[in-house]
Parts: structure tokens; sequence; C-alpha cells
């Protein structure tokens, strides 16, 4: 399936390597797309030190498949996809590990299907291209930042409400969420903010320049089905 993921690809100034990708790992349970007015922007945090990562088994392939429903919601409109899958690939070792930062791997881009509008008369695509990745992070909790490419989701409506939403319309935008291991192991994204533009006739938010996006994905080892993809120090 961070498949935050500091445009581009996220990482460390000492990271050995950065995900780049498209979903390849996206994998993501609950993804929405909320339309709204210019953010303000934050205080800067201070830095804080990262620490080693590592991410195992080394060089083995994974699956990232969508956990519930993937929502895009702009304006009055909500877009609700029920199948979403991403693939990628660990790094072989010794890239697996950083010893001061993330750990990075290309992703493919997720795809989505069996979408529904909320709007009786308007139907809509999900597309996605490019480069995707996801650097993951160790750490209590273990973080994910995900690289979505420049314009790398498009969300169509048509019928009574004709709108485009584009997703880091200007350059690569990230995402920062959460990784837990498990069996099958999760990457979360939550509340993260993302520059979109807007174009459309009437109803259309035409005037937003970012949006939230969430989503859930469980990851699963497609190398060795009995084995778990984890993220430790």
């Amino acid at each position: 399936m961070r498949h935050h993921l500091r445009p581009g690809t996220p990482r460390r100034a000492s990271a050995r390597t950065l995900l780049a990708a498209g979903t390849g790992i996206a994998a993501t349970g609950a993804l929405c797309l909320a339309v709204t007015a210019p953010a303000t922007a934050a205080a800067p945090a201070a830095e804080v030190a990262a620490g080693s990562t590592t991410v195992t088994p080394a060089g083995h392939a994974f699956a990232a498949k969508l956990s519930g429903k993937a929502t895009f919601k702009a304006g009055s409109v909500t877009v609700t996809c029920t199948v979403s899958n991403a693939t990628g690939k660990v790094p072989d070792a010794p890239a697996n590990h950083n010893d001061a930062g993330a750990v990075a791997s290309t992703i493919t881009a997720p795809t989505y299907s069996s979408c529904t509008t909320s709007m009786a008369g308007v139907s809509a695509t999900v597309t996605t291209s490019g480069s995707w990745g996801v650097a993951m992070q160790n750490g209590a909790p273990s973080t994910a930042a995900m690289n979505i490419p420049q314009g790398g989701v498009v969300v169509k409506t048509s019928g009574l409400a004709s709108c485009t939403v584009t997703a880091a319309p200007s350059g690569p935008a990230t995402v920062n969420g959460t990784w837990a291991n498990g069996a099958p192991s999760t990457l979360t994204f939550s509340g993260a903010t993302v520059p979109v533009t807007v174009t459309g006739g009437f109803g259309c938010p035409t005037s937003a320049t970012t949006s939230t996006f969430g989503a859930t994905y469980t990851v699963s080892d497609t190398t060795d089905p009995a084995a778990q993809i984890t993220v430790t120090s």
C-alpha cells in the first residue's frame, strides 16, 4: 500500500533514504478529502533529533488494502469509495535501516473504485497518478509520511454538480500519519492537510486552497504471508 508522508519525498537531514511512492504503500481505510478555507499557518515546531528506524522483512513486497470506506468530500458533495489498493516493497538491506531517521520506499499510485456520491444525479470518478512514497520513522507512536506527487489525486463530479478537485496542484505534498505494527500492520492518516485547487461551475468551492486527508490501510507481507511488515528501531 508514507502508500506525508516537506514537499517531495519526506526525510530527515540524516536519513539514508526517503520513500517516494504512489500509495505503493498506500494502505488506508478512511480516506477523506474535505475542501476547506485557506488554513492559517501554524508556528514552526522545534526540531527533534530522529531516532533509528528499521523496516522488516528487508526486501519483502507488501500490499496495502483499504479498510472500510474511503471518502472524498468537496463542498456539499461526498464521494465514497469502498475499494482501494496499492503495493510496494521494503528496501533491501542495508537500506531498510537508518541510524538517525526514516526509511522510505516507493509505492504504486493507489486505485479507487466502487465509488458513489451523496447527491442524486451526481456521479464521480477518482484518479491517481505519478510516483508516490512513504517514509517510516520508529517512535512512540511510529510515524509515516506519505508523498503525493504533483496533481497525484483528481476527484471529478459530473451531473448536477460538475467540479474538479486536484491535490498538490503546484508540486509534491506530504501528509503525516501513524504506523502500528500488527497482523496485519496499519497505516493511518487523520486530519492531515493538503493543498488543492477546485475548478467548476455553480456550487463548486473554487476559492478553497487546502483540504484534509484521512485514511487507514492494512499492510500485508505478500512475499511471505506468514510474516508481518514491522517498524522498529
